[in-house]
């Protein structure tokens, strides 16, 4: 019996610690670049309302309609995955995404960027379920899957705050137009790598569940479009009982009705009802709708602060919350070094007390705090807490799961957290107006008003920390 001699055996190991390396970097672009997405313009918008001359309720449909195509196609996009290919809709994602990049920077009307904003939204809903699917395909399970779900976990995190960040260099420096097309070179060049580095995924044929398509993407994508236009706007004025809020809210609690009585009896199910009958998996996603609440507060109530109390540049803001992501970073490689020493469940539980504890802090701030004062401890404590549930919320979705369903799987937990960041602008943003409202109207000078109104906010997110802790304690098995 042939023996392999020691020396090519190790050669072989470097060369395939590379080649899981360079994967690894192509995925982890890709997800940077899904999530940067929907932050990176933020800080462009006053520059597009005045190139194609925006009213200030249209302008939000820049960031709204990506997120709405995004997270109604996650499901979708995860169950094409498994059935055509991962790496093959990985990059036929990743090229979608360039192109419609490319098509927004060029814009010249509002239709045209909306129309791109919207492509990119579907480019990103077939790469992030197929990203995640990919890592656990091509990474052994262990320490090497470990490491990997952290790098990934760690762009999934960073990436808001990145996107300001590069936001801001590329409109001081350059013009709106290059937070589209700084997408385009990258998209393509993970593209063409993905071909050379990540293994072919076999295409699984089979009938499509077309009804179930229909029903599960229209729900959640009713649900993400109520909730992100029912948020309490500055002025006080509350959009929970408009007629096109509560007509999409209800329409996609009926279509999301229809869809589980369709996957429940489809032998071709486009989300098979026995991956939530795994109570670890359902409580995964259960938790991180509260993560992507909190994580949507964070970043939203800290960039308007900074900016309209504290008078700070959009490129300042962005470079506030550098310490933010340096320990969002440091969490995410804590707990790939923890989860296989004690578990994804105590990291949970840490997580939801750090983080909460981070919100309540930020919930103390007054207008007369100054960064270092105010800001920069509990930022860097919340971004450490919310560091530390990414990696194991990820294995929890993805654990046990058949390879057939790892796309769907890993969609579900997508879906998960673009529905609870658009539940947190709704719900924290209507919490936050409403204050700031009252507070005005009570004569109380506007600032304080203000800041009021956003610690009110920064402390009901505080209450979903609590709210994870005991989800975490009660769903979560010990030692899975």
């Amino acid at each position: 019996m042939a023996t392999t001699s020691p020396l090519l055996s190790q050669l072989s190991s470097r060369r395939d610690g590379r080649h899981l390396g360079v994967a690894l970097l192509v995925i982890a672009t890709a997800q940077l670049m899904v999530v940067l997405d929907a932050t990176i313009v933020n800080v462009a918008l006053p520059h597009i309302q005045t190139a194609l001359g925006f009213s200030g309720s249209g302008l939000e449909w820049v960031v709204n309609i990506y997120a709405l195509v995004l997270g109604g196609l996650l499901l979708l996009g995860g169950r094409v995955g498994d059935q055509l290919g991962r790496r093959r809709m990985f990059v036929t994602g990743l090229l979608l995404f360039s192109a419609a990049s490319l098509a927004g920077g060029l814009a010249t009307s509002q239709a045209w960027l909306l129309a791109a904003r919207a492509v990119q939204g579907a480019g990103g809903a077939i790469v992030a379920p197929a990203a995640l699917a990919l890592i656990a395909t091509t990474f052994p399970e262990g320490p090497p899957r470990n490491r990997a779900m952290g790098v990934y976990s760690g762009m999934s995190v960073a990436g808001g705050a990145i996107g300001l960040l590069a936001g801001g260099l590329l409109v001081s420096y350059a013009s709106w137009r290059w937070v589209l097309f700084v997408n385009v070179p990258i998209g393509i060049a993970a593209a063409v790598a993905a071909l050379f580095v990540l293994p072919v995924t076999a295409r699984r044929p089979g009938r499509f569940d077309l009804a179930g398509a229909i029903t599960g993407t229209g729900g959640v994508a009713a649900i993400v479009y109520g909730l992100s236009n029912a948020a309490t706007s500055p002025n006080g004025t509350s959009h929970w009982t408009d007629a096109k809020v509560l007509a999409a809210l209800i329409g996609g609690a009926v279509l999301l009705a229809a869809f589980s009585l369709i996957e429940a009896r489809s032998p071709h199910a486009l989300m098979p009802v026995r991956l939530l009958r795994n109570r670890n998996r359902a409580g995964a996603i259960l938790i991180m709708l509260g993560v992507g609440t909190m994580a949507s507060g964070v970043f939203f109530f800290i960039t308007l602060f900074v900016q309209d109390l504290w008078g700070y540049s959009a490129l300042r803001a962005g470079l506030a919350f550098l310490p933010l992501t340096g320990t969002l970073l440091a969490g995410t490689v804590a707990a790939v070094r923890l989860v296989p020493r004690i578990g994804e469940r105590p990291l949970l539980m840490a997580g939801a007390v750090v983080s909460g504890g981070g919100l309540y802090w930020l919930s103390r701030m007054t207008e007369h705090a100054s960064y270092a004062s105010g800001l920069l401890g509990p930022s860097l404590v919340t971004g450490a807490g919310l560091g530390l549930m990414f990696v194991p919320l990820s294995l929890l979705a993805l654990a046990r799961v058949d390879d057939a369903d790892s796309g769907v799987a890993s969609s579900l937990l997508n879906a998960g957290r673009q529905v609870g960041a658009a539940i947190g602008l709704a719900v924290l943003g209507t919490v936050a107006w409403t204050v700031v409202a009252d507070g005005t109207r009570a004569h109380a000078v506007y600032q304080h008003a203000m800041v009021a109104g956003f610690d009110r906010a920064f402390g009901v997110a505080a209450g979903i920390a609590l709210l994870i802790l005991v989800a975490a304690i009660g769903l979560v098995k010990r030692g899975d």
